[in-house]
């Protein structure tokens, strides 16, 4: 049994070396043959005895059943982000600053390419490859580890006899190469799917497949830049904590360097800038850290951000082209953008044929037009944008643009809020057919279980939901023919769906999607009308005579009631059995005593839940907000309120106790609490 399990672990050696050489190193020793002959050797051992299969073999790095979805990691030390800077200035003063914290008149950098990928945590357990997590917020990430083991470049075991730490933590960046880039969207255009727009969403769409399987055939690679452990293990500087990670077998990035000071950093980032076309993979700029960790710990960090590290970016890409036509998408909340549809050009190796105008206002403020020469560039090195028109002697320039009065998808009318257009049909627009479907039934809304996203992307696709009032219709035996859908589950959506047939007014008018009424708005709304038809009625000019509705809220309001696709779509569902409730009308003069306050909840209330205390506040008039400031009128603090009330104290706002607040309320209340 011993000779045995030295014959795996010597094929499990051979095939990592020579994994390491092609996929890191792209050098091969032995044919291709040859590597096949020696993986099915393993293979073949590894089948015949099952228990001496281990978690690091390379036989592992594929396989297992898809997962139902990612669980969540929290990191052992936060990945930080980096302050961007886009100009030499801006570098040489953060070298001053540096300098001037540290009280050094001389301070070295390390440099390396800043690559355009996803950020990773890599953990390792003597050795051994055992969790690997997205960046997320920063403090907690996606356990992506069945699909990293797929990346080839990713050692699932380190080299034996290297010194390195029995738990190591270590950082890098997942990316695709450019030449596996097209290949896929080659692939995907050919199997008639979407294509991704850049490399970037290519390797984190692939990164995030809950089928590792997928994963493998996405072709990622892997570079590492630092490993976060702390004590004796970690040397003294940055560039050599890198060059450690390189020989226990991890890969690093290829084009690095020691700078003794600023100077020669922006060197390299100048270097880079002209390699970058050259390069095999997409990079968008530097990263340029203070050398020495005794040094990082000094400078410390800011929130989201270390005080010692920066990416210079490199500036974004520019050609010249002509837009041959200005086309309008409607998005899922109804913005309508215009789009430039331009001669293909190539832009930094992707072909851009289109460009996004941003809004109505940007197109006039560019004064683009169809013919026009424009200078366009990838911000950020992945979206399209028009810089500016270029003027071209003794051109004949076109009308301008003149943005539409109907939405070019359902024809509902459109109304214009600040710079941006939006259609007023939402409940109708196929556009935002799914995200209003989406907001309708959820829990702030109408609250019916058994619609999550994919059953209602479902219902879209298959055509079974045209608008808000197809909901109603849906029978039992429709359901039973969808795939996810069994006697139980049909039978509870049903039935939760004629559940809501009895509709709150609030809630009603929430689940409409009506732009900025949102849960105070629709209660302030039902209040003050009581009826879902008095609503309709209101004209723009009433409803900004009510106090806590402005212009912007009013005009969306009536807007809404004003298209009649909108109301066709109500009268349906009242004719399909839903009942929108009425309320009682409240004076505002003698039952709202609360107009113009506004509380912050803190702690906890013994007699009552939060929410019960911001609808009692809320019934008579007042606002419950989030945070406190020098406006708030009352801080109710409960049991183990916290630095709500520190705040609230510091800046002389009223503090009420429970019993306070009670007494508070039953003052101003019509009736006994």
């Amino acid at each position: 049994m011993d000779s045995l399990k030295q014959r795996l672990e010597e094929l499990r050696q051979i095939i990592r070396r020579h994994d390491e050489w092609y996929y890191v190193h792209n050098r091969s020793e032995i044919s291709d043959a040859e590597y096949d002959k020696i993986f099915r050797d393993l293979q073949d051992l590894e089948q015949q005895f099952p228990d001496l299969v281990s978690v690091d073999s390379p036989t592992q790095r594929v396989g297992g059943a898809p997962l139902p979805q990612f669980q969540k990691i929290q990191h052992e030390f936060p990945l930080l982000s980096l302050d961007s800077e886009m100009t030499e200035d801006s570098v040489r003063t953060f070298d001053e600053r540096v300098r001037r914290e540290l009280d050094q008149a001389h301070v070295d950098y390390s440099a390396e390419p800043k690559f355009d990928g996803l950020s990773i945590e890599l953990t390792y357990d003597q050795g051994v490859f055992v969790r690997g997590a997205t960046r997320g917020d920063g403090t907690i990430g996606e356990d992506v580890t069945h699909n990293l083991r797929t990346i080839r470049t990713l050692p699932l075991k380190l080299k034996e006899d290297t010194g390195f730490p029995s738990h190591l933590v270590v950082r890098g960046e997942v990316f695709i190469k450019l030449h596996d880039f097209h290949q896929l969207n080659q692939r995907l255009t050919e199997a008639g799917e979407d294509t991704f727009a850049n490399p970037r969403n290519a390797a984190s769409g692939a990164l995030r497949q809950l089928d590792p399987q997928v994963t493998a055939k996405r072709s990622l690679t892997l570079t590492c830049y630092d490993f976060m452990n702390e004590g004796e293990e970690k040397p003294a500087v940055h560039f050599d904590a890198v060059s450690s990670l390189e020989s226990w077998g991890l890969p690093i990035p290829l084009l690095r360097q020691h700078c003794p000071s600023i100077k020669e950093a922006l060197d390299f980032h100048r270097e880079m800038a002209e390699q970058r076309d050259s390069l095999p993979y997409e990079i968008d700029g530097v990263v340029i850290k203070v050398n020495r960790f005794e040094w990082q710990a000094q400078l410390g960090e800011k929130s989201r951000s270390p005080r010692w590290a920066i990416a210079y970016k490199f500036p974004a890409r520019k050609e010249l082209t002509t837009v041959r036509a200005i086309a309008v998408s409607v998005g899922r909340t109804g913005a309508l953008t215009p789009i430039a549809m331009l001669d293909p050009v190539d832009i930094g190796g992707v072909t851009v044929s289109r460009a996004s105008l941003h809004n109505m206002e940007e197109v006039a403020r560019k004064d683009v037009r169809v013919g026009d020469t424009v200078k366009v560039e990838r911000a950020g090195d992945v979206i399209p944008d028009i810089v500016e028109r270029v003027e071209v002697a003794g051109e004949q320039r076109t009308d301008p643009f003149v943005p539409p009065d109907q939405c070019p998808v359902c024809q509902s009318h459109t109304i214009q809020e600040g710079p941006v257009l939006y259609c007023a049909g939402q409940t109708v627009c196929s556009a935002q057919l799914k995200g209003s479907l989406e907001h309708y039934v959820s829990k702030g809304a109408m609250n019916i279980d058994g619609l999550g996203k994919q059953t209602i992307a479902q219902f879209v696709d298959e055509g079974l939901v045209k608008d808000l009032a197809d909901l109603y219709v849906l029978t039992k035996e429709q359901l039973l023919e969808l795939e996810g859908f069994a006697e139980k589950s049909a039978t509870q959506l049903v039935e939760g769906l004629e559940k809501s047939k009895q509709a709150a007014l609030p809630r009603f008018l929430i689940g409409l999607g009506i732009r900025h009424v949102g849960t105070h708005t629709a209660k302030v709304l039902a209040q003050q009308y009581g009826s879902l038809g008095n609503i309709q009625k209101a004209s723009k000019s009433e409803l900004q005579a009510i106090h806590e509705i402005g212009p912007e809220i009013a005009a969306s309001v009536e807007s809404f009631f004003q298209e009649d696709r909108n109301l066709q779509v109500i009268q349906r569902m009242q004719d399909l059995g839903v009942h929108v409730e009425e309320i009682e009308v409240v004076a505002e003069s003698s039952q709202k005593p609360f107009i113009g306050k506004s509380f912050v909840l803190t702690g906890t209330l013994e007699g009552m839940s939060r929410e019960e205390a911001k609808e009692k506040i809320e019934t008579l008039g007042g606002r419950v907000m989030s945070s406190v400031s020098k406006k708030t009128d009352y801080a109710v603090a409960g049991a183990d309120a916290g630095s709500k009330l520190e705040k609230a104290q510091s800046l002389n706002v009223k503090v009420l106790n429970e019993s306070e607040f009670r007494a508070l309320l039953s003052e101003n209340s019509p009736s006994p609490l």
